[in-house]
C-alpha cells in the first residue's frame, strides 16, 4: 500500500482540521499500535477514523474481520480503492457518535453476534476523545478492549490515581481499567499536531469494580466535581440543598474527612461516599 504522503498526492487532497485529521505516517508506531492491540485471527476490529487506511491494511493481516468507520466521503472513497481487494475488510461512512456499534458490526459482519467481543482500535480526533470513550463504554455492547491513539495528557489525566483524579478518570475507570502504553511524537504524523500523542489501552472490566446503580454513583461524582477546589461537604450540600453539617456528619459517619476534595478520592470511596449520601440523592 501506498505511504499516506503517496496517498496524499495520489489523490490530490488535503487533511481536514474540521475533523481533526492527523494521519499516522510513522510504520513502526504503528506496528506497536497493533502489538499493544494483541490482536488474534479471531478478533473483530473496529476502526474508527480509518483515514488514509494506515493502519486498517495491518489490522486486516491480524484480524478475522475489521470494519472500519470513516466519516469523511473522500477519505472513504480512497479506502474503497485502495483495499478493495481484501476480503475481511468492511466499511461504512459513519459517525461513531451517531450509531451503535455493535449494531453496524451485526449488519455488516455476517458471522458477527450479539454475543461476540471485539476489539475498538483507532487514531481518534483529539477534540471528540472524551465523547467517543464515553460513546462505547456506555454503549449498549461495548468493547473487550480499547487501543486508541489520544492526546499525552488526556492519558495521563485518564490514567491518574487519587489525588490527580478528575471526572474524566472516574468515568473510564468505572467501566475499564485503561494503561498508557507509549507517546508518539508529533513528528510521526501529517500535518504535525501541535501535541505529544500517546497510545492508551483500555480494558473493560469483567466486572464492574462499584456495585452501585451508575446514575446514583455519578449524580453524586459530578456533583463533587462541579466545584473541585472546595471541600466536599460544601460541595455536596449545595448540590442536594442540605446543610453541610449534615453532609459532614455522614461523611465522617464512613470514615471519609468531610474537608477532602474531588481529586483525592478513589472509585471505591466515591461508592461509599454515594452509598451515604443515598436519601439526599
Amino acid at each position: 500500500m501506498l505511504s499516506p504522503y503517496q496517498l496524499l498526492k495520489k489523490y490530490n487532497i488535503r487533511p481536514k482540521k474540521k475533523w481533526g485529521q492527523n494521519f499516522l505516517a510513522d510504520a513502526n508506531h504503528v506496528q506497536k499500535i497493533i502489538d499493544v492491540a494483541d490482536i488474534t485471527s479471531d478478533d473483530t476490529i473496529l476502526e474508527i477514523g480509518a483515514g488514509l487506511g494506515t493502519l486498517t491494511m495491518p489490522l486486516t493481516h491480524h484480524a478475522k474481520n475489521v470494519l472500519a468507520l470513516e466519516v469523511d466521503p473522500i477519505m472513504v472513497n480512497i479506502l474503497q480503492n485502495e483495499l478493495a481487494n481484501i476480503s475481511n475488510f468492511h466499511l461504512m461512512q459513519a459517525d461513531i457518535l451517531k450509531v451503535e456499534p455493535s449494531n453496524l458490526l451485526q449488519i455488516l459482519i455476517p458471522d458477527f453476534s450479539v454475543a461476540d467481543d471485539y476489539i475498538v482500535v483507532a487514531n481518534l480526533p483529539y477534540y471528540i476523545t472524551s465523547a467517543i470513550i464515553r460513546r462505547l463504554q456506555e454503549s449498549n455492547h461495548p468493547p473487550k478492549k480499547m487501543v486508541i491513539t489520544v492526546q499525552k495528557e488526556v492519558a495521563q489525566r485518564i490514567t491518574a490515581r487519587p489525588n490527580d483524579m478528575s471526572l474524566l478518570a472516574v468515568s473510564v475507570q468505572f467501566y475499564g481499567k485503561p494503561t498508557l502504553c507509549h507517546t508518539i511524537p508529533a513528528q510521526a504524523f501529517i500535518p504535525l499536531p501541535n501535541v505529544t500523542s500517546a497510545v492508551l489501552g483500555i480494558e473493560r472490566h469483567a466486572v464492574l469494580p462499584i456495585t452501585i446503580e451508575s446514575k446514583l454513583f455519578f449524580r453524586v461524582v459530578k456533583a463533587g466535581f462541579s466545584q473541585k477546589r472546595k471541600q466536599l461537604k460544601n460541595t455536596l450540600a449545595g448540590s442536594f440543598h442540605v446543610s453541610s453539617h449534615e453532609i459532614a456528619n455522614r461523611m465522617q459517619s464512613v470514615g471519609i474527612s468531610p474537608t477532602r476534595r474531588p481529586q483525592t478520592l478513589s472509585l471505591e470511596e466515591w461508592e461509599i461516599v454515594t452509598k451515604c449520601l443515598i436519601d439526599f440523592i
